[in-house]
């Protein structure tokens, strides 16, 4: 076992393809990784959990577990009402389940809760007193805090700003909405905002061109595309930035924060969008050019934002 001076927790990531695990200290620093494959039993999923401890337990000095789960959690972070991409639903138990598998105190957390409390601790949020935590990645999560405090709403789902609907009738989503903003400013949106520029039959020329129209096109391709110069590339990123500019401006009307963090995997491209979503946002927010605006930032932690996140509110919650 490593000695160390520092209190020593670990922060769990758990998605419908791959579960990952970091020993994180004191001051946000990831000591150590272990991945694999996320099973698809609840079963099975809390044996890969423990196992993963009981690893990182053998060489470091571990007093709480965290886990960050995409899905709906009760507001006391107990149970898991249903997570889509996990076996785990209907108020399952996870946090006792877990607690008494491992042996010690574990916290539960909601994943874009997790990466803004990983930014406001150790990120480009500190010191911030009411902001949003804005995740763009294959939908899109979002957390509002307030004077160092989650806010979960009644019932613990709060905000769900990727279910508003911007287009009514627009678009199918995967929550069995049509036209939310999800399906207009997140990752699985990229290649729907190509095929829409696409169909004006102005960038018949571009390389982007072909792949789309005969579907073969991914986000990524869009955003290579993009990165690359090609004209039918950057005018799906001027539309994905237009929308999610419009989804910001929503936020400011509702909320009026003084801060929003852009996180989430899309949000590693941002010098493609931001620009285009910040001047959106300011002009389309209500009393537009007579009000203060909020500042928007990219994300500090990157892809290890949720682990650092639910480890340090183990350590701070639990203990």
């Amino acid at each position: 076992m490593v000695a160390t001076s520092s209190p020593l927790t670990v922060g769990f990531d758990i998605g419908g393809t791959n579960t990952r695990a970091a020993v994180v200290d004191a001051g946000g620093s990831v000591i150590a990784v272990r991945s694999g494959a996320t099973p698809d039993t609840g079963a099975g999923l809390t044996k890969a959990i423990v196992d993963m401890v009981e690893q990182l337990r053998a060489e470091h000095n571990i007093s709480a577990v965290g886990v960050a789960i995409a899905g709906f959690l009760d507001p006391e972070c107990e149970v898991v009402r249903f997570a889509p991409h996990l076996a785990w639903r209907n108020d399952a138990p996870v946090r006792k389940e877990l607690e008494a598998a491992i042996g010690l105190p574990v916290r539960l957390e909601h994943d874009a809760n997790a990466a803004a409390w990983g930014e406001y601790r150790f990120g480009v949020a500190k010191d911030a007193e009411t902001w949003v935590f804005f995740a763009v990645g294959t939908g899109i999560g979002a957390t509002l805090m307030h004077k160092g405090e989650i806010y979960r709403g009644a019932f613990g789902t709060a905000p769900e700003f990727g279910h508003l609907t911007v287009v009514p009738g627009g678009r199918v989503c995967s929550c069995g909405k049509k036209g939310c903003l999800e399906r207009y400013a997140s990752g699985t949106s990229l290649v729907d905002c190509a095929v829409e520029r696409a169909t004006q039959g102005e960038f018949t020329d571009c390389g982007l061109y072909r792949k789309v129209v005969d579907k073969r096109a991914t986000g990524h391709d869009v955003m290579d595309a993009a990165r690359a110069g090609d004209p039918l590339g950057l005018a799906a990123l001027e539309s994905f930035g237009i929308w999610l500019g419009r989804g910001l401006s929503i936020v400011a009307d509702v909320l009026d924060p003084s801060l929003i963090v852009l996180g989430g995997g899309v949000s590693a491209d941002a010098d493609l969008f931001l620009d285009t979503a910040c001047t959106e946002m300011r002009e389309t927010m209500v009393g537009a050019g007579y009000r203060p605006v909020p500042e928007v930032l990219q994300a500090k932690l990157g892809p290890q934002a949720g682990m650092i996140g639910v480890a340090d509110l183990a350590r701070v919650k639990t203990n």
